[in-house]
Order: C-alpha cells, then sequence, then structure tokens
C-alpha cells in the first residue's frame, strides 16, 4: 500500500482542501502517514498570504525532501499558484499543482514516478470561472465541520495577494453545499463552519440566487443540522435579507466575523477597501438589534503605508466604540507583487509593535467585558479537545464563540451540552458542566419556537 503524508500551511480552507486531496488519495488505495515519518509521497499544501508564509512553505519542503530524498514531493496551494518557477528550481520537488486542477495530482505523480522529470501542472488562475469540487464527508481530527462555499474574491485590496493566488469570485452549487451539508451532519459532525476565501459573496456570480437563499436552505433543507457559522462576513455582504434570516434562523449562531482592517476613512480608502467606518457602524447597529449579544469579531492591520498618529487613534477610538468580542491584530507586512509593498511612508517597525500592543491590550480588555456578561448564564457549548496535560479539562466553543474550560469525559467531545459559566475571562472562560443536550429536546426547542 502507497504511503501519503501532508503538511498544510496557512488558513482554515487550505485545510479543508488537504481534506479533500485526501479523500482523493484514499480512494486510490493510499495509506495516510504523519508528516514526519518516511512517506512515498509528501503533499505540502503552501501559503503565500505575507513573504514569511513563502519561507515557511520552502522550509517544510525542504523537510520532506530530506526526509526521504526518493519519494514524489508534490507542491500545491497558494504559494505553488503564484511562484511555480520559485517552487520548480527547489532541487527534489516533483510535481507542483496550484489552487486548481488538484484533481490531477495523482496523475501528475504517476507520471513522474514514470518519466522521472519534474512537473508543473500550474495554470492561469485568472482565467478560471468554476468552483472546483472537492467532498469531504469526514474530517481527520475535528469536532467541527468546515464546508467550502465559494473560491477566490475580486476586490484587490492594496494589501492583499490572494486574487492572484485564487483568482475570481466563484460559487459552489448549491446542491453540492446541500449534498455535503448532510453527509458531514449524517458522519457526527453537529456545527458545520461555511467557509471559502470571501464566504458570504456567495453567489455574487448567479443569477437569481444568493447567499441569504444558501443559509435559508442550510437551515431547512439538512436534517438534524444544529449549528450553522459563517466564517467571515464583510460589511457590504450583510445585506437587509442576511440580516432577516439571521434574525429568523434557529441555527445560525450568535457570532459573525466582520474584517474591518482600519477604523480610519482615510487608511480604508489607501486599502482600497469598499466601505466607509461610517457604513461599517451602520450595518453593525442593524445587526445588533437583530440579534441581541452577538458577539462580533474582527481582524485590524496596524501601520499600513502612511498611517497617522491620528488615524491609528481613528482606529483605536473606533474599535471601542464597536466593542468587538475578539480582534485579531496584525501589523503590516510588505506583501511583494502588492501595490501596498511599494507604496511611500511606510511605518517603522517599532512604531508598528508599539500600536500592535496598545491594540491588543484594548481587545483583551473588551473581549473580558463581553465574556463578563455570561458569567451565571447557561450556555451551549460542543467540547472540543481535552486541555494539555489535564485528567479531564475539556475546551469548547459557545454558540457565542466564548471558549470555555469545563470538566467533561471523552464521551462528550463533539456532542452539544449545556454549560453554567462560573468565571468569565479572556482568553478563557470556566464552566461548569449542567447536562447533554438530547435530541429530542434539540427538535423540541426548535419546533416550541
Amino acid at each position: 500500500m502507497p504511503t501519503v503524508a501532508f503538511h498544510t500551511l496557512g488558513c482554515k480552507v487550505n485545510h479543508y482542501e488537504t481534506e479533500g486531496i485526501w479523500q482523493r488519495f484514499k480512494k486510490e488505495g493510499y495509506e495516510r502517514v504523519d508528516f514526519d515519518q518516511i512517506s512515498d509521497v509528501y503533499v505540502i499544501n503552501t501559503c503565500t498570504v505575507t513573504n514569511t508564509g513563502d519561507k515557511k512553505s520552502r522550509q517544510v519542503i525542504r523537510r520532506a525532501i530530506r526526509k526521504n530524498p526518493e519519494a514524489v514531493v508534490c507542491v500545491t496551494g497558494c504559494y505553488a499558484q503564484t511562484s511555480p518557477g520559485e517552487i520548480m528550481q527547489i532541487p527534489g520537488v516533483d510535481v507542483v499543482v496550484g489552487t486548481q486542477d488538484r484533481g490531477r495530482m495523482i496523475e501528475y505523480i504517476e507520471e513522474h514516478q514514470e518519466t522521472r522529470l519534474p512537473i508543473n501542472g500550474v495554470s492561469n488562475i485568472m482565467k478560471n470561472r468554476v468552483f472546483e469540487e472537492m467532498d469531504v464527508p469526514v474530517f481527520t481530527d475535528r469536532t467541527r465541520a468546515s464546508l467550502k462555499i465559494q473560491e477566490g474574491c475580486n476586490n484587490f485590496c492594496t494589501f492583499c495577494i490572494i486574487p492572484w493566488a485564487r483568482g475570481l469570485l466563484r460559487s459552489r452549487d448549491p446542491e453540492d453545499v446541500l449534498n455535503q451539508a448532510q453527509k458531514l451532519v449524517d458522519a457526527g459532525y453537529k456545527e458545520i463552519v461555511l467557509t471559502g476565501i470571501h464566504t458570504a459573496g456567495y453567489g455574487e456570480d448567479m443569477k437569481d440566487y444568493n447567499f441569504a437563499k444558501l443559509l435559508r436552505e442550510l437551515e431547512t433543507k439538512v436534517e438534524g443540522l444544529k449549528r450553522i457559522r459563517i466564517s467571515s462576513i464583510e460589511a457590504s455582504q450583510i445585506t437587509d435579507e442576511v440580516i432577516e434570516v439571521l434574525d429568523q434562523s434557529e441555527k445560525i449562531v450568535r457570532h459573525l466575523h466582520i474584517p474591518l482592517q482600519s477604523g480610519s476613512d482615510s487608511v480604508l480608502k489607501r486599502m482600497r477597501r469598499k466601505y466607509s467606518t461610517d457604513f461599517y457602524r451602520a450595518r453593525v447597529e442593524k445587526i445588533k438589534k437583530a440579534l441581541p449579544g452577538l458577539a462580533i469579531t474582527s481582524d485590524v492591520i496596524v501601520g499600513f503605508p502612511g498611517e497617522t498618529d491620528e488615524e491609528f487613534m481613528e482606529t483605536y477610538n473606533f474599535v471601542r466604540e464597536i466593542g468587538y468580542s475578539e480582534l485579531h491584530v496584525f501589523p503590516f507586512s510588505k506583501r511583494t507583487g502588492t501595490p501596498a509593498a511599494r507604496m511611500e511612508d511606510q511605518v517603522d517597525d517599532d512604531v508598528k509593535n508599539e500600536r500592535v500592543h496598545r491594540l491588543i491590550e484594548l481587545s483583551n480588555q473588551q473581549a473580558k467585558e463581553y465574556a463578563s456578561m455570561y458569567e451565571g448564564e447557561v450556555l451551549e457549548v460542543i467540547p472540543e479537545e481535552k486541555l494539555e496535560d489535564s485528567e479531564n479539562v475539556y475546551i469548547g466553543y459557545t454558540d457565542n464563540y466564548l471558549k470555555v474550560k469545563l470538566e467533561a469525559t471523552d464521551d462528550m467531545i463533539g456532542k452539544i451540552v449545556r454549560v453554567k459559566i462560573t468565571k468569565a475571562g479572556y482568553p478563557y472562560s470556566e464552566g461548569q458542566f449542567v447536562r447533554v443536550m438530547e435530541e429530542p429536546e434539540i427538535k423540541q426547542k426548535v419546533m416550541s419556537s
């Protein structure tokens, strides 16, 4: 039985796609081994969001080549898509496939085994208008299942390389999304995370179908699904129709990740983001009315070229005003090939770091404040994994994305349990197990509302 080992860098979409590629190898009779073991084939799924992503990807590729010089080393993912030539120059790389045509990976590997010649299977992503169907009926190591619903992005923000790595926006066929959602639920998953490169842009390339309709159909047509989580949604994608669906839904969780990037209108312009702070604020206010207690998380880039102290303070104050339950703060990093990397007035690293720390402090304070609203409440948690070095302490997420530590047992992993929040905190709150939600009770709850 031939063996294959995987290493995934980067985002949730990459992790999803690695599972999809593994399904194909499995069908061809491969056995999966750990990346640190000797394997016949190594597949490295790369990231290129930052220059560091490229560098890490190269390190991992070299690690595989050293591990077994006889193996077929196959490189895929975003870095492979944008820089196939650079990767082909690494001695020992045999096959390069980008972010499309991954169905041909095994064919290329077999061709290489016959000819011993390196194969570059990367084609122009900008010409692709079709979503590459990859079925993932089960995940190797997760209690939450991801479901990839779209690919690519049309935004071309000045700091971002992603459209060049992933191509333009294309949506997965709704039937395929619903079929796969059903398979995941049948495999025992209670929660599905809708994911993509520009997730809520789903349907923008379709006639008479959109993201709101997909949410409605997932809710009504997938038997036994308990929780739907949206991995990310832009302010402009929070349409009145989407708000209405969220308002009426029993399954979409009270948590949205709404990227901000900057709270300064002048910086947003330079970033080529397609909204103003006024627009963002208005959408957030509207959605908070529809969903009281909504947890909003976000991404912010600090130290974008030309960011003045005033502009940074605009961001700081805007973040304080919105009141996020958690923030991901990134110092701006120059991504070769993007307009922002060539801009004048690059901000000094020391200034960037100082600003990052100030924003992280504010974010931690906000996260604690948000969590404290739920102290003493009973919330629904899905335990995901055991805390390292602990006898019986597990970690899981509430529907509104509080990370909770609680005493539990192995058989509760992946189930919905009711937990009383005994001590609110950040990054963890502490909870006490109340009981497991039984199936009929969940149905009852939905019917009675």
